[in-house]
């Protein structure tokens, strides 16, 4: 069994359609989507549409949630931004997402933890710096379930860590490859390069094998149009997969 894994397109159609023209060249048998589609100041509403056409399968994730369980007054930047842009039609997608998907036995899906689409599975952060969670900790998070195979994504930090029994896959994020944020503390996500990230995942026996894949696509064009949304931040993050700093 062959499965594609993506995450955190966050509006960058561009991004996204460069990995769906990668992936018919691995021939997954089946593709899972973790969330956080759409928010962002690039092609909200274009990527709603081309994901809306699919045949994966999508859950929902945080910026998913608070598109719809929000006033715009109380939502960020990037959720303004895609929530002008999105219609009724789009929420009503979003609205019938799960938060938690289990792929056949064996086999779930969340978008942070299992619990909750906001925490960090993998990642610890303190005043210094961003480093890679215990065992003892992603155990604790996950709680009581205990499948094989765990998909996450919400960090936009590609790795896969065994814990027990447990192999926790995140894909990386299509669509943005750096963010800072002010939850615990200042912190910052960065993959060091603009490209699209998917993983794939085969199953080998009782086991799995773990790749992971960086995508080129017109990033400059994508950082062009953050830019023009008076999003330097994201503009940045686009063209350099790395945080701007202020």
């Amino acid at each position: 069994m062959r499965i594609a894994v993506i995450a955190d397109i966050h509006g960058n159609l561009r991004a996204f359609e460069a990995v769906q023209a990668d992936l018919q060249a691995q021939s997954p048998d089946l593709v899972v989507n973790l969330g956080d589609h759409l928010s962002g100041p690039l092609q909200a509403a274009a990527t709603a549409e081309a994901l809306m056409a699919t045949g994966y399968i999508h859950i929902r994730g945080n910026h998913d949630r608070q598109l719809l369980d929000r006033s715009v007054d109380a939502m960020g930047p990037s959720d303004r931004a895609a929530h002008a842009r999105i219609d009724d039609r789009h929420r009503g997608w979003l609205r019938q997402l799960p938060a938690t998907y289990e792929v056949g036995p064996g086999i779930l899906l969340c978008h942070g933890s299992p619990s909750s689409d906001l925490a960090y599975l993998l990642e610890n952060v303190n005043p210094n710096g961003r480093y890679i969670a215990s065992a003892e900790e992603v155990l604790a998070r996950i709680g009581d379930v205990r499948p094989a195979l765990l998909l996450c994504g919400h960090t936009h930090i590609p790795r896969a860590i065994r814990t027990g029994q447990v192999l926790i896959v995140n894909p990386g994020s299509v669509g943005l490859q750096a963010y800072d944020d002010d939850v615990p503390v200042r912190h910052y996500m960065e993959n060091g390069s603009p490209h699209a990230r998917y993983a794939i995942l085969d199953r080998k026996g009782s086991d799995w094998r773990v790749s992971f894949i960086a995508v080129e696509y017109d990033w400059h064009a994508a950082s062009k149009e953050a830019a023009a949304a008076d999003r330097p931040d994201w503009a940045h993050a686009l063209a350099t997969g790395y945080a701007l700093r202020s």
